[in-house]
C-alpha cells in the first residue's frame, strides 16, 4: 500500500462520525446494512449520513451494492486488512510477539469475502 493511499483512509477514519458508521458496518460483516438502518442505528441525518457514506467510499473503506430499492453498504475487508498491515509493517523493531495480538485480528476474517460479486456491486 502507498503511503497516499494509507494517509487518505486513516483520514477518512479521523471523525468521529464516520469512524462510528465504518465500526457499525465492521459489524454487520460481509451482508452490510442499508443507507436506512445506519442512519436509524447511528441516529444521524439521512444527508449527513450520505456525505460520511461518500468520504469512506471514496477512500476505498466501504463499497455499496443496490438491493432492490435499497443501497447495501459494506466494509471492504481487503483494504482493511490492507491499511491494518501498513500500519504494523515492521511491527516494534524486529520483535513481531508485541504485535501479535495485532496479527491475529488482521487475519480474522481471511474466509471473508474481500468484495460482492460484480453483478451486484455498485460503485465504491
Amino acid at each position: 500500500m502507498e503511503t497516499t493511499t494509507a494517509v487518505k483512509r486513516l483520514s477518512a477514519l479521523a471523525q468521529e462520525a464516520r469512524l462510528d458508521v465504518f465500526r457499525l458496518l465492521v459489524k454487520a460483516g460481509p451482508e452490510g446494512r442499508a443507507a436506512g438502518e445506519i442512519a436509524r442505528a447511528l441516529d444521524v441525518a439521512p444527508n449527513t449520513l450520505s456525505a460520511q457514506l461518500l468520504v469512506l467510499s471514496n477512500a476505498g473503506l466501504i463499497g455499496a451494492r443496490r438491493d432492490g430499492r435499497s443501497i447495501i453498504y459494506s466494509v471492504r475487508f481487503d483494504a482493511m486488512r490492507e491499511l491494518l498491515g501498513f500500519l504494523t509493517q515492521d511491527c516494534c523493531g524486529g520483535r513481531p510477539e508485541i504485535c501479535a495480538p495485532l496479527a491475529a485480528a488482521k487475519s480474522c476474517n481471511r474466509g471473508v469475502p474481500d468484495e460482492a460479486p460484480a453483478r451486484a456491486r455498485g460503485r465504491r
